[in-house]
């Protein structure tokens, strides 16, 4: 049951009015140019214009492999799809070097980014080659004499690799001397006292690393009383021995015993530290050190984790390191459905498209893929399910078929990725992971779910020019924020370990909530706000945002009265950014915002003191308000009072739902909740495509339009609904011509690619 169904109704549906003239008078309405110029690099450009598109997996060589073997196996990933090695590991009869030689013999580049590892195709390279220096990029691309010199290129690259991680030898010092580098200088700057990035919680730092802190500490804030003052010296029972400290000199000594474990900023800029320093002492360096070794390879960062993880109160800025890769290459998460799914209870078509949608969102602009990812079923293997209560009786196990291998792959071209490295090829055999994760069987023999996956992968590079220029065109951001998070994750440091992972869940129902409605979304964080893209939004939600600084709420007001809405549910605007209780009387710029007073948040459970909406019953947070400027949409049934408020502000809106509307969206179920969300965030607008039975994701390119549709249930027809004509529609991956009037058949927990011509 959404808002529309407890008799709410908006004077605001010119909002879509409006919309639909911006996209006609506007050239670029979704600010695509603006994205790709915040990341104008040497790197990206490279990038887009190759557009590459690998599709890799692992390869293992196991006991007895005899070269033709080996030869065979590298001969079938080429035929059914695959382009590149996501990886090897060596064995003594078949060390990595000769793994990797005998599979480029066979036309499989062996590394995970393929064809970006190129020397860029550029006019003097191609007269080089005897080749029309003006010859188009794709038909440069195919050319045998480009392929022939760009196989010997990597051939090098296979033999440079291991010195190239060591990060040494003469070469790079002759390299760095014509650059006017300092490699002494790099190596100095990447030294990081393992206590930097080893912690598990992103508040220990180890003493060793406290003279950099308080290095740091001087930057943030100048002097001794402006440091006090920030971590709340001023405020009843926390200062401790703080009012004591005079000199940079205390601060150092009275880390430890001075602050106590009830003040969040300093837990805050502790986190912020760590994260700061592990961007600037450990990936700008080797981005350096990677440009002056060979500046064709591209680097990938991001790495073995997945995307539910509190990463803030890890001490670790996801968005920091994927901006920073803007010079280096590539951001990716591993995607493993056994290791990775566990704050998601194991779901996998709707957590897998926000996995890929929070990084590719992070580093919007920049090349981003699942380097490492579930390639076929595990379960002895996986992650650590006693983590989880409900499943500390079972092995996260999954089955992985073709359909499920469909899911995976559509979801992440959706969500942005532009490639594949799945683990692994062909299973480890023996011990760890022995028997799993492969996409062929154990026998090494083909299953319908690699040959999926390859046909899914040859679709991806037949029209990878597309999807590289393609753009999300969201409708409504989804706000995410490092320090938000820190201020989450400082509230449990003192046991209440369940904080810390409140406004990861948060995002997750709100995700979940825009998904199931089939409306197009993206995270979107204050920095891209900062950087100008707040326009792109008509919308952007705030899910259990706690901690709200000032900079922010200046930056919403901005946003709404140039006329974008903003939608806040609970528990939000609690603190500031220095853990502060944030005032919210009139004269505020939360009330100038929402057009409330908050008196103070109630509580509301099913069992006692319940309250509702209408006839949808509330668990968890409420709030006490006086509109001074905003109208009052929907009441608390039962306690009277307003539970949903709209604030008109300049152009725009700002709306304040009384519920804890995203995080009890976080599992399935919840539709109430999820209407809830959805009625608020589009406040009446129709769609501009729709599916029912079906999730639909849309990327939009100047010459076609993709719609990923994924079905998790039983097979199924389907009607996809389009408000724009198109000249053909086929099925991407079969080609297979379309006629979208008809129903849609969908496979059983599978999905369709459908390309829309222009």
């Amino acid at each position: 049951m959404g808002v529309e169904s407890i008799g709410f109704s908006s004077p605001y549906g010119d909002t879509f009015v409006r919309f639909l003239r911006a996209l006609m008078t506007n050239p670029d309405p979704f600010l695509h140019q603006r994205i790709l110029d915040l990341t104008d690099t040497p790197m990206q450009r490279k990038l887009r214009k190759m557009a590459p598109m690998p599709v890799g997996a692992v390869f293992l060589p196991w006991p007895g492999m005899t070269e033709e073997e080996a030869r065979e196996q590298f001969r079938t990933m080429k035929e059914v799809g695959f382009t590149c090695l996501k990886q090897t590991m060596g064995s003594p009869e078949w060390p990595r070097d000769r793994v990797f030689h005998a599979a480029l013999d066979e036309g499989i580049i062996p590394f995970w980014y393929a064809e970006a590892g190129w020397e860029e195709i550029i006019p003097e390279l191609l007269e080089k080659l005897g080749l029309d220096p003006a010859m188009d990029i794709d038909d440069a691309m195919e050319h045998p004499k480009v392929i022939e010199y760009q196989t010997e290129i990597i051939r090098k690259q296979i033999d440079s690799q291991d010195a190239g991680k060591a990060l040494g030898g003469k070469a790079i010092e002759k390299k760095s001397e014509e650059k006017q580098l300092s490699v002494e200088e790099i190596r100095a700057r990447s030294h990081i006292v393992p206590s930097v990035v080893g912690a598990v919680k992103g508040h220990e730092l180890d003493p060793e690393i406290y003279p950099q802190f308080i290095e740091w500490l001087k930057e943030q804030y100048g002097d001794v009383e402006t440091l006090k003052k920030a971590w709340n010296v001023e405020h009843v029972g926390l200062s401790g021995k703080l009012r004591s400290w005079e000199s940079w000199e205390d601060v150092m000594a009275g880390l430890d015993t001075d602050v106590g474990n009830k003040e969040y900023r300093h837990y805050r800029d502790m986190m912020r530290f760590r994260a700061d320093t592990f961007i600037e002492s450990a990936i700008k360096p080797k981005i350096e050190l990677q440009k002056i070794t060979d500046p064709n390879i591209p680097l990938r960062s991001g790495g073995e984790m997945g995307i539910f993880l509190p990463f803030a109160s890890r001490g670790t800025d996801m968005e920091g390191i994927a901006r920073a890769m803007a010079e280096g290459g590539s951001f990716y998460p591993s995607i493993h459905l056994t290791w990775h799914f566990e704050e998601a209870h194991y779901e996998v078509a709707r957590p897998v498209y926000m996995q890929a949608a929070m990084t590719s969102d992070w580093a919007k602009g920049i090349w981003s893929a699942t380097w490492e990812s579930s390639g076929g079923p595990s379960w002895f293997s996986g992650g650590k399910s006693p983590f989880v209560e409900w499943a500390q009786d079972k092995p996260p196990g999954f089955t992985c078929h073709e359909g499920t291998q469909t899911i995976l792959m559509l979801s992440w071209l959706a969500g942005g990725y532009r490639g594949f490295g799945l683990w692994t090829w062909n299973q480890r055999t023996a011990g760890w992971e022995c028997g799993e994760f492969g996409l062929v069987d154990r026998n090494r023999k083909l299953t319908e779910r690699a040959r999926r996956a390859g046909a899914i992968g040859k679709a991806a590079k037949k029209y990878r020019r597309e999807l590289w220029e393609s753009d999300k065109q969201p409708e409504v951001g989804v706000l995410q924020c490092f320090d938000n998070e820190a201020m989450w994750a400082a509230m449990g440091v003192t046991g209440r370990d369940m904080y810390k992972s409140q406004p990861i869940r948060a995002r997750m129902g709100a995700s979940r909530a825009l998904i199931n409605g089939n409306i197009p979304w993206e995270h979107v964080t204050p920095r891209q706000l900062a950087d100008g893209l707040g326009p792109r939004y008509q919308t952007i939600y705030l899910p259990a945002f706690l901690s709200l600084g000032t900079e922010l709420l200046e930056m919403l007001i901005e946003y709404v009265e140039q006329g974008g809405r903003v939608v806040m549910d609970l528990p939000s605007a609690y603190i500031d950014d220095y853990g502060r209780l944030l005032y919210t009387e009139e004269g505020t710029l939360f009330e100038k915002l929402f057009g409330v007073v908050l008196h103070e948040y109630g509580y509301s459970r099913t069992i006692n003191n319940t309250y509702t909406i209408g006839d949808v019953e509330l668990e968890g947070f409420t709030a006490s308000l006086t509109p001074t400027t905003a109208k009052i949409l929907a009441t608390y049934s039962d306690q009277g009072g307003a539970a949903i408020t709209e604030n008109r502000l300049g152009k725009g809106t700002a709306v304040f739902l009384g519920a804890e509307a995203s995080l009890g969206s976080c599992l399935p179920g919840n539709d109430a909740m999820e209407g809830m969300i959805r009625d608020l965030c589009t406040d009446g607008r129709p769609r501009l495509y729709n599916c029912d039975g079906a999730i639909v994701y849309r990327l939009v390119s100047p010459k076609a339009d993709h719609y990923f549709l994924i079905n998790d249930q039983a097979a199924r027809e389907v009607q996809l609904l389009l408000e724009t004509d198109y000249t053909s529609c086929s099925d991407a991956i079969t080609g297979e011509s379309l006629d979208l009037t008809k129903p849609l058949a969908l496979e059983r927990e599978g999905g369709r690619w459908v390309r829309c011509e222009k």
